[in-house]
């Protein structure tokens, strides 16, 4: 059953792909299918205002208390690493915010392991829209917006407490770090997800690298080993999320001695990650054989 299932999903992925405009068409139902399943789930979750606005509170609260150890440090020394607070600050509400714009678009990606598992799959499988849009938009959680705000108001209390000299290039590096690491954030959902389909039930491993890897952006490279920053950068390339780009915008020293135009691939990395998160979950997908029963 299952294998009828995914050779149906395949055959839709392959009449999408024919001729030239089959990628473009096939991006515009999925982002149509994620649109109609997030309108949904956001009209269920506004028919009780009350509980979304104290849920999206007590999620800004519970990701502001990272912030607040950042503080307490702050209380007992001037500078982190060679870091004073405002520089934190910045690193801290970049990566914050690009993370949470991914754990709001894509954070239901965790729960494909259970899917996994229990064979529910099955039924996303017999609709006749992409399946990652299906999986990224179940159970959509508005309240995560708790998350991006929190970001955007330490990044905001970072540019105001810094004397930043700005230019066009500083300006311009501000938006497209945001969403270039977003981005990256995003492939590391989805890879995570691909590898559940062979793990099943490793949401815990997906998450080390998503709310593991925003922890660890929050503090400056020059706190951790050389080796934790190479693999970072070379490995899981999450460091461009927000230190390299940020880096040059502080008008700080790059990590590993890496050269000045490092920081302007962010989005040429968040390509490249994109492109293979899309074919790791096509791999996976096709791996998919049910639960047997």
């Amino acid at each position: 059953m299952a294998e009828l299932l995914r050779d149906r999903e395949t055959a839709l992925q392959a009449r999408a792909f024919d001729g030239p405009a089959g990628p473009l068409a096939r991006a515009r139902e999925g982002l149509r299918a994620y649109g109609l399943i997030t309108a949904m789930w956001i009209r269920s979750t506004m028919a009780y205002r009350t509980s979304f606005v104290l849920t999206a509170l007590a999620n800004f609260a519970a990701t502001g208390l990272d912030f607040v150890a950042i503080l307490l440090m702050f209380s007992q020394v001037d500078r982190l690493g060679g870091y004073g607070l405002g520089e934190i600050a910045f690193l801290y509400g970049a990566v914050t915010t690009a993370f949470g714009l991914a754990d709001l678009t894509m954070g239901s990606m965790e729960r494909l392991g259970g899917r996994v598992r229990d064979g529910t799959l099955d039924t996303l499988l017999v609709r006749p829209v992409p399946v990652l849009a299906q999986v990224a938009a179940d159970r959509f959680a508005l309240r995560r917006l708790g998350r991006v705000t929190q970001g955007l108001l330490v990044l905001a209390y970072a540019f105001w407490s810094l004397d930043i000299d700005w230019t066009l290039l500083r300006a311009l590096m501000i938006p497209l770090m945001l969403l270039s690491g977003t981005g990256i954030f995003v492939s590391v959902f989805v890879l995570g997800a691909a590898f559940q389909f062979v793990a099943q039930d490793a949401s815990e491993v997906q998450n080390s690298f998503t709310y593991g890897g925003n922890t660890l952006l929050q503090y400056p490279p020059t706190v951790f080993a050389q080796e934790l920053v190479r693999g970072v950068t070379y490995v899981v390339p999450i460091a461009f999320v927000n230190w390299l780009p940020g880096l040059y915008v502080l008008g700080r020293p790059y990590p590993l001695d890496l050269p000045g135009w490092v920081a302007f691939t962010p989005p040429l990395v968040a390509v490249a990650c994109l492109a293979l998160a899309g074919l790791a979950w096509r791999a996976g997908l096709r791996s998919y054989h049910s639960t047997g029963s």
